[in-house]
């Protein structure tokens, strides 16, 4: 079936013929004529069906878990020891920094950081090491990475490559397709939809690296409840429709930010200015995502534009069908990324009644900052 198809029907049926999935709610199993116990921290019916329709999307083996961030730790832990070396980003989602620098470091891995637009310093920081992660389109400055040259050259140092798939999910970008050896997403964004499920996705095609990770996060406790994975399923069902209406909206409002006299810069794949617009075009077929990211003239003025939105929500998150926006300088340190810029992660309102809400936050904020300079 097509991914349409498939997202809505589902691959297990009820046993009740009811056409909602079930949900088992039940964390210790009864042992099966000659078979093991099942115990709930490592086994759930209702994640096993979402890792089967998950893995099907992508002719892969899915393992869910807990939160993205169990996904990446569980990861880690699986293929990283003292001495080993991973590769990371020196941009992009702050908590692999975080993770790498905190915990990683602390017992023995060696963290190596290249820039997300140096692919010779990426091929450098590859040789010899065990886990190599991009991120693509990255977090928020929505930087493309060449998803098959970076698989090269992990492979070429020895690296298992990660492409971390959360903007793009199986429907607008195909990581294992293209050479990476695992795909990682937070299932909380855009696969769940609905800003009320917390939960983590590893996609790939090597079962006994899927075994061990399997294992792992057995040990660790990082298994998907039932209730969220249920209403992971429940998310799923309208993928399809959710993210083409994103993607075109987020389209459209870049377009208009760009022709806005007060923002300095937008950054999103499908405009043509964009640094990686004709890659962006040939690996992400189906639209360049739903999120963006436009620049004001500084903090003060992008912190009063967030304070300002009717319409959009001023929270931290993305693939919702709530329109978000939020200054990222405000939540990562100093230098990481620009004052003045401002991510939107679209939802799935009306576009000109989005447009409406920016164009007169971005008028409040201007005119304050208009103010503030005569002021001076």
């Amino acid at each position: 079936m097509e991914p349409d198809s498939l997202l809505v029907r589902g691959l297990v049926d009820n046993a009740s013929r009811g056409l909602s999935p079930a949900l088992d709610r039940s964390t210790t199993f009864e042992r099966a004529p000659g078979g093991g116990s099942p115990y709930g921290r490592g086994h759930a019916p209702v994640a096993t069906e979402a890792e089967a329709l998950l893995g099907a999307l992508e002719d892969a083996e899915a393992t869910v878990f807990a939160s993205g961030m169990t996904a990446w730790t569980c990861l880690c832990l699986t293929v990283l020891g003292q001495g080993k070396a991973i590769v990371i980003p020196t941009s992009g989602y702050y908590e692999v920094e975080l993770l790498a620098a905190e915990v990683l470091g602390r017992f023995g891995v060696e963290v190596r950081r290249y820039d997300l637009r140096d692919p010779d310093g990426f091929r450098s920081a590859c040789a010899g090491a065990a886990l190599a992660v991009i991120e693509t389109p990255s977090n928020p400055t929505l930087a493309v990475t060449d998803i098959a040259a970076a698989a090269q050259a992990a492979h070429a140092g020895g690296a298992l490559l990660c492409c971390d798939n959360t903007f793009g999910t199986p429907l607008l970008q195909r990581p294992l397709d293209l050479g990476a050896d695992l795909a990682w997403q937070s299932a909380t964004k855009f696969l769940a939809g609905h800003s009320d499920v917390l939960a983590g996705l590893i996609t790939t095609r090597d079962s006994a690296l899927r075994e061990r990770l399997v294992w792992v996060r057995r040990t660790i406790g990082g298994v998907l409840a039932p209730d969220p994975a249920w209403l992971l399923l429940r998310g799923l069902r309208t993928l399809h429709v959710r993210l083409p209406r994103q993607v075109a909206i987020a389209g459209e409002l870049a377009q208009r930010l760009a022709s806005h006299p007060a923002v300095t810069a937008v950054h999103y794949p499908g405009l043509p200015d964009h640094p990686e617009y004709e890659l962006a075009q040939r690996q992400m077929p189906n639209g360049a995502g739903g999120v963006l990211a436009f620049e004001l003239a500084d903090g003060p003025t992008a912190g009063r534009c967030e304070e300002a939105v009717r319409l959009v929500r001023n929270a931290t998150s993305l693939g919702g069908v709530e329109s978000l926006i939020e200054r990222r300088a405000r939540i990562e340190p100093n230098g990481r990324v620009p004052e003045g810029l401002l991510r939107l992660a679209v939802g799935l309102e009306d576009v000109d009644d989005l447009w409406a809400d920016l164009a007169q936050a971005i008028e409040v904020a201007s005119t304050a900052r208009t103010a503030a300079s005569a002021a001076r």
